[in-house]
């Protein structure tokens, strides 16, 4: 677990509840600025096909959009650095807005079938994809190069690890279809050898 992300979420008002449900409030040393990534957030990253962002809006109120690709779309620049390119949408522009206003940003990122999730905080910046061909480049592939408008940079300021005491297993098409493949081969040899007996 990263210390920083810990002195960061656990404002006066957290450490109160601890003290007022569990007698104390957990101490910490002091933090550096920022943890970088390692080995284990970095292998994660690029094995996730989704997640989680979350800003807050200048009203005050948090705003979490789902963000989606092929694995490995959120893409590790660095240890300190993360970059995703931000397809065509419905236009709204929540989380562009959000970020032009208050650049901190949440990612929450899940492996159902594993239960583990990472979370992760950071200063987002937007960029407009036409001002940036090379990162789009890198970012995107031939089938959503086309729908690429902006681009996400995210400094990575710190990240945890969850308990996975509750998080449900869940598994994607893909990873059903590999499951059963052995059954299936099993039922189309069984139905061959009936069909071999009539």
């Amino acid at each position: 677990m990263a210390g920083r992300y810990l002195e960061v979420m656990f404002t006066p008002p957290v450490r109160e509840a601890q003290r007022q449900y569990y007698e104390r409030a957990q101490a910490l040393p002091p933090q550096p600025e920022r943890n970088p990534l390692g080995d284990d957030e970095i292998d994660f990253i690029r094995a996730r096909d989704s997640f989680y962002l979350a800003s807050v809006s200048p009203t005050g109120w948090p705003y979490v959009q789902h963000r989606g690709g092929a694995a490995g779309f959120l893409r590790v620049l660095d240890p300190h650095r993360l970059a995703f390119a931000d397809y065509k949408g419905n236009r709204q522009m929540l989380t562009t807005g959000h970020v032009a206003a208050d650049d901190r940003v949440s990612l929450f990122l899940m492996d159902y079938p594993q239960r583990q999730r990472l979370k992760i905080i950071g200063r987002a910046k937007v960029l407009d994809a036409r001002g940036h061909p090379e990162l789009v480049e890198s970012l995107s592939d031939a089938q959503t190069r086309p729908i690429t408008e902006r681009l996400f940079v995210i400094d990575v300021v710190s990240f945890d690890w969850n308990c996975p005491k509750y998080i449900t297993p869940r598994y994607t098409a893909a990873e059903v279809e590999v499951s059963v493949a052995g059954l299936r081969a099993r039922i189309r040899e069984l139905e061959a050898a009936l069909a071999a007996r009539s």
